[in-house]
Parts: structure tokens; sequence; C-alpha cells
């Protein structure tokens, strides 16, 4: 739903030469420049900085999600702060990998990336950066998730040579702000 509705902003700041770049430090201002600018609500609140060795405060943040592949992206970043050094580990999520400014960076092995979307043909990484309240999704009232599962022989199949198992979910996204998310697209340096 994200791909499909987000407004797309292209990193234009990097050195390899693509279209979109690689992700910056200008890059990430301009995002956060952008959200600021709608009065979007950010997500997370302030860690303060304490008196531990190797740490740094952590602002309140933007929310950013995007594959794994960009993990060394963000850590070329200027400013970033990994996850790991953050002052107090209470609520950092599970998916978190560490900030930059006002946004605070999530990945997963399920991220977008649009196959050859590039101007030289490369991948371009979807990286999804939203306010608080920007989508939601709406459980439909009266219906729960399905799991149906058919064993061998079900039905018609006499000679058991098929099965068959499939999910439904009632539910619809949808976006609630559209100026509150955020499609950066970057590719890799």
């Amino acid at each position: 739903m994200l791909l499909a509705t987000a407004v797309f902003i292209n990193c234009v700041n990097g050195v390899n030469g693509d279209n979109p770049t690689e992700i910056t430090r200008f890059d990430v201002d301009a995002i956060i420049r952008t959200l600021v600018t709608a009065n979007a609500k950010k997500i997370s609140e302030v860690i303060e900085g304490e008196n531990k060795f190797g740490t740094g405060p952590v602002r309140q943040a933007y929310f950013a999600m995007s594959h794994a592949n960009m993990i060394s992206q963000y850590e070329a970043v200027f400013g970033f702060i990994p996850a790991a050094q953050y002052p107090s580990q209470m609520n950092i999520l599970s998916a978190e990998w560490g900030s930059v400014s006002n946004l605070r960076f999530l990945i997963s092995s399920l991220g977008s990336i649009s196959a050859a979307a590039s101007g030289l043909g490369q991948d371009v990484y979807n990286i999804f950066v939203t306010g608080q309240e920007s989508y939601a999704c709406v459980d439909l009232d009266g219906s729960t998730a399905n799991f149906i599962y058919r064993p061998l022989g079900y039905g018609d199949d006499p000679l058991m040579l098929r099965q068959s198992a499939g999910y439904k979910f009632a539910s619809a996204e949808r976006i609630l702000n559209d100026a509150w998310v955020l499609n950066l697209r970057a590719t890799l340096a």
C-alpha cells in the first residue's frame, strides 16, 4: 500500500552517478524538513542522554522503514548513531538499526525493492518515512483472519493428488494524511 500511494522523493545528493543516488545526510535533512513543514507528528520520544561511555541522546523522531540491504548505507550517513549506542535500550524496537537527526531507521528482509528501476538499471530501495497517524490498517467488523487448509483428496480429488492452504484477512489499509508519509528512494553506493 505504501509503495503504491506514498509520494516519492529521490535521493539526489550522493556521488554514485545514478538517479536516485545513495542516501546522504542532505537527503535525510530534506525529508525531515518536508515532514516538519507538513506538521507531521514525530512517532518516538526523546531518549535522554546519560553519563555512559560511547552513547549519545536520541532526538524525537520519525520512522524510516526499509530493506536490510540498506544497513551499510545508513551507517555511512554523517551523524549516524547505532541503536546499540542509545543511552537507554528501553523503547527501542527490535527492527531498529539506528538514527540520524530526527529519523530512526527500521530494517527488515521484507523491505521494498524496485528491481532495476534506477537510471543506470540498479535496484531502487524504497525507504518509507512516516509521521504519527500517517496511515492505518482498518479491521473490518464481524470478520477475522482465516487460515484455510484442504487435505489430500478433499472435494473432487479421488486420486488424492492435491491439497491446498491459504489465508484471508478482513482489513483495509489506508493513508490518513498524504503529507505525513513519504517514499525516499535510494540506490546503493
